[in-house]
């Protein structure tokens, strides 16, 4: 299903974050019937690329991308409560950053808490 806040990326500006969380067997489902308020809030944002989870045994993976530092930031002022409450029923077991120097330098200072692993954009292609 394509949604409507899909846009024409352009890999140079496009900020991605990747969060791995494992949730225990007793905490599956609450955090499964989170990710719906979690989409809902998503979806009004104008900078937002993609937004969708995907899960493996008790692992639950957001895949989300952004135009520029700008927009991964507001998404995470959007949903900073609902991470909150997430975080307090999981482990963040692993956190990407993906996007070109200067955009990730602009997430540096707010993210630097969370210890993310940040991949520097070096080239690619995006259709659309």
């Amino acid at each position: 299903m394509v949604s409507d806040v899909c846009k024409t990326m352009d890999p140079a500006k496009t900020v991605s974050i990747h969060p791995y969380f494992r949730v225990s067997s007793e905490n599956m489902q609450a955090f499964q019937d989170s990710l719906a308020t979690f989409i809902e809030r998503t979806s009004t944002e104008p900078g937002c690329l993609y937004y969708d989870f995907t899960i493996n045994g008790d692992v639950v993976h957001c895949r989300e991308a952004y135009v520029g530092a700008e927009g991964a930031l507001a998404h995470l002022d959007n949903v900073g409560d609902l991470l909150e409450k997430a975080l307090g029923i999981s482990e963040l077991i692993r956190l990407e950053i993906h996007g070109a120097a200067e955009e990730l330098d602009q997430m540096r200072e707010p993210l630097g808490d969370l210890n993310p692993d940040w991949f520097v954009f070096h080239s690619g292609v995006a259709k659309g």
